[in-house]
């Protein structure tokens, strides 16, 4: 009887490389993606190009596609089922970042009606790719009996945003333009997606590699369950994307003029999230995701308090710190108890999970500008941040909600 494992070769046959070629492909999904847009901004605030009101409904049209995204492929297993045998998780993860690649390419013409549309249609090639690669890159690295490395491939975010952010530094101090910005980094996710190409590709395991008939035979979680968790998961959507948005912005604006330490709290950042990323790896298997959830919740809330209470570049530093390390630990975790609470049908719940995230991230920058066309930069911001603090407390709330009436092991 031949072994399932014979049937994978080249790199893909390598837990390692399996896990960077995940961490690459986020670091462009969603470092370049999505958050290049954070450090671009200021520069093309001072470029004359967009307003501040226009720099938030460009950031929302991203979060709406993230969140249209995300429910497409909540609904192409159920919908499309033929479809989706075909062009499965590789497939579609590498059509998402062909995507990426293009659409920020495209931000770099003087189109600015077209900013919209080329804005959505990344937050759209960005969920695709992180649902398809975190998909593919797991149950490759469970076939591969290397599943704790799974949570290596969360750090690629934090490595793309840490990427972008020191680059945008080293522009701003030569002058550079934004387009010059967004042009440097389609070239940067290009070279990236090289390195992703040779590995991800065909199927992540054989027919009976990972017995899926195991998961499926195991009992979903109460409806009840699943609902709490999708609502508590959303939460987080809210909770961070005022700061993820506006950050450099917000920095600049409470720092005196000429700082240069506006331009680096986004790459301290970018930094934490990937440390955070490495450190849930070490999380054992039998820990209760729910409680884990609960403390990265307080961290990031804690990182938002220490901004608003200490305007300092020691603060915004020990913030961005705060909010960083739990951000994409709060990702796996997330997937993991979504896989937890609905085995048969996992890939399609951890869509509808991210697509309730993808809700919260929509109703953040334009509550902050329209926070801030009312009271000012510095109020706005303020009362913006403190509601999104408020949506981390009520998550806490939710998970210990949660973890008391469904203790792990018990379904009711």
């Amino acid at each position: 009887m031949s072994s399932p494992f014979q049937e994978i070769s080249g790199p893909g046959a390598r837990p390692a490389m399996v896990a960077l070629a995940g961490m690459l492909a986020l670091a462009v999904a969603m470092g370049v993606g999505r958050f290049a847009f954070t450090p671009l901004l200021p520069m093309m605030l001072a470029d004359g190009v967009v307003t501040l009101a226009g720099g938030s409904w460009l950031a929302t049209a991203n979060y709406i596609g993230y969140l249209l995204g995300a429910l497409a492929c909540t609904a192409l297993p159920w919908v499309a089922r033929g479809w989706y045998a075909r062009w499965h998780p590789a497939r579609l993860a590498r059509a998402g970042l062909i995507a990426t690649v293009l659409l920020t390419a495209a931000m770099a013409l003087p189109l600015p009606g077209a900013w919209p549309a080329l804005r959505f249609a990344a937050g759209v090639a960005s969920a695709f790719v992180l649902l398809n690669i975190a998909a593919w890159c797991m149950v490759r690295l469970a076939v591969l009996g290397r599943p704790a490395l799974g949570a290596l491939i969360f750090c690629g975010p934090g490595v793309g945003i840490a990427l972008t952010g020191f680059l945008t530094s080293a522009m701003v101090a030569a002058h550079w333009r934004a387009a010059s910005g967004w042009a440097a980094f389609s070239v940067l996710a290009l070279l990236l997606c090289a390195l992703v190409w040779p590995v991800v590709h065909g199927r992540a395991a054989t027919a009976g590699a990972h017995a899926p008939g195991a998961a499926a035979a195991r009992p979903a979680a109460s409806v009840a369950a699943r609902a709490l968790h999708a609502l508590a998961y959303g939460l987080s959507g809210l909770g961070y994307i005022v700061t993820a948005t506006f950050l450099p912005v917000i920095a600049r604006g409470a720092l005196p003029a000429g700082s240069p330490w506006p331009d680096l709290f986004w790459p301290i950042f970018g930094v934490a999230v990937a440390v955070g990323a490495a450190g849930s790896a070490r999380a054992p298997a039998h820990w209760d995701r729910r409680w884990l959830l609960l403390a990265c919740y307080v961290l990031q809330a804690l990182g938002i308090a220490v901004g608003l209470w200490w305007p300092t570049p020691p603060g915004f530093a020990l913030g961005s710190v705060l909010l960083g390390l739990p951000f994409t630990a709060i990702t796996f975790f997330g997937l993991q108890e979504a896989r937890r609470l609905w085995p048969a049908s996992a890939d399609s719940f951890a869509s509808l999970v991210t697509a309730v995230y993808g809700v919260g991230q929509i109703a953040g920058p334009p509550l902050a500008a329209a926070l801030v066309a009312g009271s000012g930069e510095a109020l706005g911001f303020a009362r913006a941040l403190t509601l999104a603090a408020a949506a981390l407390g009520l998550g806490v709330g939710l998970y210990a909600l949660s973890a008391w009436c469904w203790p792990v092991g018990q379904r009711r």
